[in-house]
């Protein structure tokens, strides 16, 4: 493990691969290997990038590295997939669509299924994240599963959230629907070659005017990722929100605030792995079967389990 993370911290692809897959599958030493390379991150900017299916966020990923790339930065890219729910696979499609940079050495790609994990991301995001921070990323873009107007973690892992629109998704109603639509830091309206890309821009800056007293205002522009065009402008829009908020001391308060809410979810999916554990025991059978006799009640028995939980010395 430590050759692995010393490869990581050296610029190795292969081991940044290696130790993706480790802390994914949460192999034995993973927890090690992260707290090792963790004060080693820090130096690369998050994009999220999010959208309903078929918006086109694939292609704009690839268009955008291309052109981040000519900068001579060094980029990571994990784009999540959906999981079967049957056979708990994934396609990872979205690495076909970006088949171009993996042949680039100073760009990752790394696919990840969801594996029943709500919110568009995977749980092993985070953990993926600082890997390729350590690694020496420069920038890491995340693309999410694209699954609806429920799909928010994205916020609570990016520095900066972009939304790809299209136009011709629904009434204007859905344009200023709350939820997805209110963690966006930058717009843009993708495959404005077609009928109502005006329109559906319109229609967001209208719903951006509700709003009076914006810090910052997410720009929208318009664009069509398949041949390039106005991708440079949304570069440029997504350099402005990183400005802003290193001007503003807002970069640090706002990983403080995710730094806060990932150790609340550590902790949660350890007490989640414990209840797991002990669902199936013979000792919550027998009590179980209590409850048909109602010699005893549900609430009774997950007091019991809590109070097995909270004084457990594996927590």
């Amino acid at each position: 493990m430590k050759n692995i993370v010393n490869g990581v911290l050296e610029g190795k692809k292969r081991d940044c691969a290696r130790l993706i897959t480790i802390v994914e599958n949460e192999s034995c030493g993973y927890e090690e290997a992260l707290k090792e390379i963790y004060k080693y991150t820090g130096g690369a900017y998050v994009v999220g990038i999010t959208g309903p299916p078929g918006a086109g966020k694939s292609t704009f990923t690839d268009k955008l590295v291309k052109l981040i790339r000519e900068d001579g930065k060094k980029v990571g890219i994990i784009a999540i997939d959906p999981t079967s729910p049957f056979t708990k696979g994934a396609i990872l499609g979205d690495r076909i669509r970006m088949n171009d940079l993996s042949t680039d050495p100073g760009v990752f790609i790394r696919s990840m299924g969801t594996r029943g994990s709500l919110g568009g991301l995977s749980n092993a995001t985070q953990a993926a994240i600082k890997v390729l921070d350590a690694y020496g990323c420069d920038y890491i873009f995340i693309e999410t599963v694209g699954v609806g107007q429920s799909e928010i973690d994205i916020v609570k892992t990016a520095d900066t959230t972009l939304i790809v629109m299209v136009p011709g998704l629904g009434d204007d109603i859905q344009a200023i629907k709350a939820g997805v639509m209110e963690i966006a830091d930058v717009f843009v309206i993708n495959k404005a070659d077609k009928d109502g890309a005006k329109k559906t821009s319109l229609e967001i800056e209208m719903m951006l005017d509700f709003k009076k007293d914006w810090e910052f205002r997410p720009p929208v522009n318009l664009a069509i990722a398949e041949n390039g065009q106005g991708v440079d402008i949304t570069y440029q829009n997504i350099l402005k929100h990183k400005e802003f908020l290193e001007k503003n001391n807002k970069l640090n308060d706002n990983r403080l605030d995710r730094n806060r809410l990932e150790v609340k979810e550590l902790v949660q999916r350890k007490v989640a792995k414990m209840v797991k554990k002990l669902e199936y025991s013979d000792e919550v059978e027998e009590l179980l079967t209590k409850t048909m006799t109602k010699e005893i009640d549900p609430y009774s028995i997950s007091n019991i389990l809590f109070e097995k939980i909270t004084n457990s010395k594996n927590l």
